[in-house]
């Protein structure tokens, strides 16, 4: 496969997981989601994997400002995905805390998206580099 089908691949791949991560959670699957999340993580971390490969076909550098930009929300996407995992957790023990897990989880879902916008955008201002 290459890095662009790869990337492209698993990226839609995460974003239809988050989908299926979160419906389940509405109807408090329990069992589903939580596998659902182990594999919404593992699809992640392979379309960061793509991505980074991504990187070395461009000059990322080029598209300016959005790369920046771009950089941090990926960065902060990423170490975001902790929060629903702990309140996740916290909330099997405490019911309370559904409400908290689930803005954890939207937080989530919008900066994975954020990231994908600014991601592509920073490939189609960016520059290929020479084979």
């Amino acid at each position: 496969m290459s890095i662009t089908a790869g990337f492209l691949v698993f990226l839609t791949l995460t974003v239809l997981l988050l989908v299926a991560v979160i419906l389940t959670g509405f109807k408090a699957k329990r069992k589903v989601h939580l596998r659902l999340v182990a594999i919404t993580i593992v699809s992640l971390a392979t379309a960061i994997y793509y991505a980074e490969q991504l990187g070395t076909l461009y000059d990322l550098e080029a598209s300016g400002r959005i790369y920046p930009i771009h950089l941090w929300i990926a960065k902060a996407a990423t170490v975001s995905y902790v929060l629903p995992l702990v309140t996740g957790f916290l909330t099997l023990k405490n019911p309370a805390m559904r409400r908290r897990h689930r803005w954890c989880a939207f937080l989530v879902v919008t900066l994975t998206l954020a990231a994908a916008v600014t991601g592509a955008a920073m490939v189609w201002m960016s520059d290929p580099l020479p084979i």
